[in-house]
């Protein structure tokens, strides 16, 4: 599963690409316009009431603009959502801004810390930065429409932030390559017969990938590394490396990327039985208070967690408790071996990231090639 893209492509590839910290100090005049922390909660009111089409009409008025900063790999992983927008809201002239989380945040830091806010919206797997974005005064306090029915660890109380979507980490497998010898589980890809038919994002270049392997290793041992790695699988930059490379038939196995349980096509995307770690997490979202079109922003967030865009999800998980999954799926909160709530922990604690990074670099060497977004600088959508 990408962030972004179609049904129909989901549906087609069986698996996807997924999305990809730092702090600056404020400025003077950045830090007077952010409200104290005590406050950064205070004043979010009740639940939106206003239709989609009240508030099309008001972003018209207030400036027709949308500026989206979104983590992920490729620019194309927005196609499916800049069209859904735009086919739903014509007039809106809406901007998304793909990048690796771990860019997009510092980028959103420097920009308060020399007041050049460029997003409205921002949407990344950087879960911690939320948290300190609220603390520090950043975020308006906003209850999308629905808001009451999201799962409750998947938004902020106070309406600071919200998850618009589920993502969630595995191994895949082209049937066409693997046949009757389908991997069990990850002990298996350590197995003689699949020495050179492994691609992997690197899992020291993605934080969803480095806890997808933390939690591999937890469970399997150090040893289990150093056979995975015995197998010169092919790492590259970017989550959907591994998918792509099993779509081509360039190789049988793919780690460390996102997917579609129930999708059929040249990728199976495995979510495992609950003896077996996988990884998930709500992608968050939030409005900035210096956003300069905070109603197009608001109408996004509706617009996204409303039920039939709910309904449509690439992976059929909801981030809404009213919203059932197809036939053969549960919410992915009733998978305690999804690790739901261990990723914000795992993301909060920076210095054990950095260790685990690092310790990834011994085995599988440093991480190389140039980011797969391409380097968008300081302000990518002014």
């Amino acid at each position: 599963m990408s962030i972004f893209p179609s049904r129909r492509r989901i549906l087609a590839t069986g698996a996807g690409a997924a999305l990809g910290a730092g702090v600056f100090g404020a400025s003077p005049a950045s830090a007077s316009a952010a409200a104290s922390p005590h406050t950064a909660g205070a004043g979010a009111g009740a639940e939106e009431t206003r239709s989609l089409d009240e508030l099309y009409q008001a972003a018209l008025a207030e400036s027709g603009k949308l500026v989206i900063y979104a983590g992920g790999d490729i620019t194309t992983q927005a196609d499916g959502v800049r069209a859904g927008f735009k086919n739903r809201f014509p007039g809106i002239d809406l901007t998304v801004v793909i990048d690796y989380s771990k860019y997009h945040d510092v980028r959103v830091d420097n920009q308060f810390a020399t007041d050049t806010v460029v997003p409205d919206v921002v949407q990344l797997q950087t879960v911690q930065d939320f948290v300190r974005w609220k603390e520090q005064g950043r975020l308006l306090a906003y209850k999308p429409a629905g808001f009451s029915k999201v799962y409750a660890p998947f938004k902020d109380p106070h309406g600071a932030w919200v998850a618009v979507q589920v993502a969630a980490f595995s191994y895949m497998y082209g049937p066409a390559a693997v046949g009757s010898d389908v991997p069990a589980s990850p002990l298996d890809l350590v197995d003689a017969r699949w020495k050179g038919r492994i691609a992997s994002s690197y899992p020291h270049d993605d934080d969803a990938a480095l806890y997808l392997y933390t939690l591999y290793v937890q469970k399997y041992g150090w040893d289990w590394l150093a056979r995975l790695a015995a197998q010169e699988p092919q790492f590259a930059r970017g989550s959907f490396s591994p998918r792509d490379a099993v779509t081509n038939g360039q190789k049988a196995i793919g780690i460390g990327g996102s997917g579609a349980p129930l999708a059929t096509g040249p990728v199976k995307w495995v979510l495992p039985d609950g003896a077996t770690p996988f990884m998930s997490w709500g992608q968050r979202a939030a409005i900035l208070k210096q956003a300069k079109n905070p109603t197009a922003a608001k109408l996004y967030l509706n617009w996204r967690l409303s039920t039939g865009e709910q309904q449509a999800a690439t992976n059929g998980w909801s981030v809404r408790t009213d919203v059932t999954p197809p036939t053969g799926l549960k919410p992915v909160w009733q998978y305690p071996n999804g690790n739901l709530d261990g990723f914000p922990r795992f993301m909060a604690d920076r210095a054990a990231v950095e260790r685990w990074k690092q310790t990834f670099a011994l085995y599988f060497g440093e991480v190389k090639g140039d980011p797969t977004p391409g380097s968008l600088g300081l302000h990518p959508g002014a």
